[in-house]
């Protein structure tokens, strides 16, 4: 299993929109390019921070293409194409194969509390429209209301697809349980992120990322450095700008895209209904998030 393209820091992709809320093909493009620019090893497209549930198959199918055509091959791309019914999952599933994806990925059906053997039938008929195309399950029982058991991982290991675990439930232990099985494992709780690397995670998928990428490449280079003290301090300013950015009225992605045009990166628009867009006074936590930010960045200068 080749598994060095996976290693490192993978932004999850923000979904972008107009200032009519469509999707911007325009906005994809430039977000596309400016994660590139910050040497992230790879992109996540398509998964909560992409507010994939609010999306047509239609408009994630327009997303992946104009990644995938600006990312030109220049890092490594895992697309998450789980949709609330097999059929919708499988068409982007087959979709993100003729793109060319190094990965597709899939939450597990949420609503319905469906047993185990269905959740495996759904995963590997997704797989099955993307014969050839690595397969990362998405474990993120908070919200999707099902966690990734032990028995489901093995039985779901029966399929040679299976490469991995983007795992985004908290307790650290779970990312040495599912790597024992001999999987690859993402870390996904950002606010873990050392913690998460110093349990085997191969590296990281997060949706604070793009607001910070420098400050969890920083981190990763820290650990692999054996810096474990400079690591945890670093982790500790994550933190704290993390729990600064969830202190507003509005949703955290809103808070991040406004952190982005603050630091002159690309306007993305804001989120999509229901989500809820920043108040008056979020505008001002956000300008707090991007001067911690910067203040972080200039205390971890290599």
């Amino acid at each position: 299993m080749e598994t060095e393209k996976y290693q490192g820091v993978f932004p999850a992709f923000y979904a972008c929109y107009d200032r009519e809320g469509n999707v911007s093909v325009k906005a994809v493009r430039e977000l596309t390019r400016y994660l590139i620019g910050k040497r992230v090893n790879g992109l996540y497209v398509g998964g909560s921070s992409g507010e994939c549930i609010y999306q047509s198959v239609e408009e994630r199918k327009l997303v992946l293409e104009n990644v995938m055509e600006e990312a030109a091959g220049r890092v490594t791309v895992i697309a998450h194409v789980a949709c609330n019914n097999t059929e919708d999952s499988r068409r982007l599933a087959a979709h993100a194969q003729s793109l060319g994806v190094d990965a597709i990925a899939a939450i597990p059906p949420i609503y319905f509390h469906l047993p185990e053997r269905a959740i495996a039938a759904y995963w590997n008929d997704i797989s099955a429209a993307a014969p050839d195309t690595d397969f990362i399950i998405y474990n993120i029982p908070q919200l999707a209301g099902v966690a990734l058991t032990m028995p489901l991982l093995r039985e779901m290991k029966k399929n040679p697809r299976v490469i991995g675990v983007k795992n985004s439930s908290m307790p650290v232990q779970d990312i040495q349980m599912f790597r024992s099985e001999g999987v690859i494992v993402f870390n996904g709780p950002d606010e873990q992120f050392v913690s998460g690397l110093a349990a085997g995670a191969i590296g990281g998928i997060g949706g604070t990322y793009g607001a910070m990428p420098e400050l969890f490449l920083r981190a990763r280079r820290l650990v692999y450095a054996g810096e474990w003290k400079a690591a945890m301090k670093l982790q500790d300013q994550i933190c704290a700008i993390i729990a600064k950015m969830c202190s507003g009225e509005g949703n955290m992605y809103a808070m991040i895209k406004e952190i982005l045009r603050i630091q002159g990166g690309p306007d993305i628009g804001s989120v999509r209904a229901p989500l809820m867009g920043l108040s008056e006074s979020d505008h001002i936590i956000a300008g707090e998030c991007a001067e911690m930010i910067g203040e972080a960045l200039k205390r971890t200068a290599d």
